[in-house]
């Protein structure tokens, strides 16, 4: 026999409750999110941009190790990985700047994403061939211990960052930004 037709409630009491609650918790964040969204995304632009001007100037200093970091890796010409390993540290710090600075969030928010995407392949990469180095991501790199790998940190590390670039590139509007600034306020609300 069909519930709907006996005359008893399609839902019980707990899952009427839940609902309820459901609604209640959507129509707050619905109320809040145009006031809470700008300050998210301007924590997350702002702890981008330090993690890569971070990781850029720690690198920069001394270009040839970060040329001996890439090429750890192995997976492409020594040439090519001592190329990389002298341009990445400027890119990261360029990067950096421009998410702290605001100026075209998205399309750096993505960049910084497809980074992190390439940084978090090369990881597994590793780990999944059995390379035993640091991932230079902070400086140094290059061959450890099987002990001193940390793998699953950096690629969870990494991951947590790419969420956040998620977050910067379906919602690029922040506070304190060159964007909101050259768009003028009608444009942002």
């Amino acid at each position: 026999m069909d519930s709907t037709n006996s005359g008893e409630p399609l839902l019980d009491e707990s899952t009427a409750e839940t609902a309820d609650r459901s609604h209640h918790l959507w129509r707050y964040v619905r109320r809040y999110w145009p006031v809470t969204q700008p300050w998210l995304g301007t924590g997350a632009r702002v702890i981008l941009g330090v993690v890569f001007i971070t990781a850029g100037w720690l690198k920069v200093g001394d270009l040839a190790e970060s040329g001996r970091s890439v090429n750890a890796y192995e997976v492409m010409p020594i040439e090519l990985g001592r190329f990389v390993g002298a341009v990445l540290p400027f890119i990261e710090i360029a990067i950096g700047a421009l998410l702290i600075i605001g100026l075209s969030t998205r399309l750096v928010a993505f960049l910084n994403g497809g980074i992190y995407l390439i940084f978090i392949t090369g990881i597994a990469q590793a780990w999944a061939r059995g390379l035993t180095i640091d991932c230079g991501c902070f400086g140094g790199g290059g061959q450890v211990d099987a002990a001193d790998t940390r793998y699953a940190t950096e690629i969870a590390r990494d991951i947590l960052l790419v969420s956040l670039t998620a977050f910067l590139v379906m919602f690029p509007h922040t506070k304190y930004s060159l964007d909101a600034r050259l768009a003028g306020p009608e444009e942002i609300e």
